[in-house]
């Protein structure tokens, strides 16, 4: 977020509310971009790239005493390795993702205005339409910014992620202590 950047009086209302931080994968923490490297016995190796203010701003959740997660439509093993930026909920292969937000509820014991969603294409809408705070990436398809609550300045895996969070901290008013707590 930029400094000095006003956010409404609404807008801070539901993000100081915020509990959960939730987010899709592809298109939201990466760029979107799927790289497969064909191997000498034909498989294909996947590689994401994820950006290391966005981890920061994961770490900085956790510090901060919010939960995380991300429900995605792929299978990933790279996910799981930036999984553990402390992300607690995890769920791949959904195509469908409401089934999987209702579990995440029931096991974080929220209710749906306590959630942020961060998403950029349309199966994060149903979602979007549920939560306390919807965000869409800078880049997100128009469709999902008129579902958002809030449009990252930031662009999907170039910080959307950490913008998202810090929209949370400032409007709980803790920003600032958070900087003191970052750790690399």
């Amino acid at each position: 977020m930029a400094e000095g950047f006003k956010l409404s009086p609404a807008l801070k209302k539901r993000a100081a509310n915020i509990q959960l931080v939730l987010m899709d994968v592809d298109g939201t923490m990466t760029d979107g971009s799927v790289t497969l490297l064909s191997q000498t016995d034909g498989t294909a190796l996947e590689i994401k790239t994820f950006d290391a203010h966005d981890g920061q701003g994961l770490t900085l959740a956790h510090s901060a005493g919010l939960r995380t997660g991300c429900i995605t439509g792929r299978e990933s093993a790279a996910l799981l390795r930036r999984a553990e930026m402390k992300m607690e909920f995890i769920y791949m292969k959904q195509p469908v993702k409401l089934p999987a937000y209702e579990e995440i509820l029931r096991k974080a014991g929220v209710a749906d205005f306590a959630v942020a969603y961060i998403g950029d294409d349309l199966p994060d809408i149903p979602l979007m339409r549920r939560v306390g705070l919807a965000i869409a990436v800078g880049d997100a398809v128009p469709k999902v910014k008129k579902a958002a609550h809030y449009t990252t300045k930031a662009l999907a895996g170039h910080g959307a992620v950490r913008e998202a969070v810090e929209l949370v901290l400032k409007s709980k008013g803790i920003w600032e202590a958070m900087i003191d707590k970052a750790r690399a």
